[in-house]
């Protein structure tokens, strides 16, 4: 019987005569929580000491207070919620037939010989070019964020998701092979654990991605979301409030990433281990 392996932990020196240990999972959450801190901490610092001009880079705690009156008033719930709406069912539409789709390719190659060359030719399209097609096929509504969202999110998870499946050693198919798996089961059992890895790569890209183009796609023909908040601060020349669109997003992205960290290490644990 072998001995269970034990996770890697970081030794924390305190006070004289005191110390204690974090285990690696814990150590990363904290660096991840303070990395940010420090840089607002560092920002604020700068601006206090006229290091930075405040008329274009104006202090955090303007920003913070500025964001606090949004909250208040329930400006920033609106937009932030619209914004929200149209990156779930981006994420729906967008990563769902990406990983479908990328899996398959994976394990077809008749079918990746007929995709490869499509996604080769439209994945560079930059997105924000083909913003004025979107707009003049599905309008200036919903769908057509929802749809730059999903093409957004589309590419990173299928390239990804492809690369996954083509990275798993050949033995474990021909184990499935020789235990009479049909294609469904190699589809769940050994394509999708097995490219795990790779595909939770793409969905943190893919949600960036999201962010991104959303908030590109909410400055033209849109009357909320943080996007369109952002461009009318920018059009009454409220800089504060251009930040705190800013800012939002930042977070966002910051939890989107812890949030999809903690689902990594509960999915793929053999990778966050190490």
């Amino acid at each position: 019987m072998t001995d269970a392996v034990q996770k890697p932990t970081e030794k924390v020196e305190g006070a004289p005569g005191f110390s204690f240990s974090l285990s690696a999972g814990n150590f990363d959450r904290i660096m991840n929580v303070a990395s940010p801190v420090f840089l607002l901490l560092l920002w604020e610092a700068a601006a206090r000491f006229g290091w930075i001009d405040v008329r274009f880079f104006p202090a955090p705690s303007k920003i913070f207070q500025t964001m606090f009156t949004l909250i208040e008033n329930g400006q920033l719930w609106i937009h932030l919620k619209s914004s929200m709406y149209r990156l779930f069912w981006g994420f729906l539409f967008g990563g769902i037939p990406a990983l479908v789709l990328g899996i398959s390719m994976g394990l077809s190659r008749p079918l990746r010989a007929i995709c490869d060359p499509l996604v080769a030719a439209t994945y560079p399209i930059p997105k924000s070019a083909i913003l004025p097609l979107i707009l003049l096929i599905f309008g200036l509504g919903e769908a057509s964020k929802i749809v730059m969202v999903a093409i957004g999110l589309f590419f990173p998870i299928l390239i990804n998701t492809m690369a996954g499946v083509l990275e798993i050693p050949k033995i474990y198919f021909d184990v499935s092979k020789n235990f009479n798996a049909d294609k469904l089961q190699v589809f769940r059992t050994v394509a999708l654990p097995g490219a795990m890895p790779l595909i939770m790569t793409g969905v943190k890209l893919g949600v960036g991605m999201g962010l991104i183009l959303i908030s590109l796609a909410e400055m033209v023909g849109a009357k909320s979301g943080l996007g369109y908040m952002m461009w009318n601060a920018w059009e009454i020349l409220s800089v504060e409030t251009m930040y705190v669109g800013l800012i939002v997003i930042a977070a966002l992205g910051v939890l989107f990433t812890l949030i999809l960290n903690e689902v990594e290490r509960y999915l793929v644990p053999w990778k966050t281990a190490r």
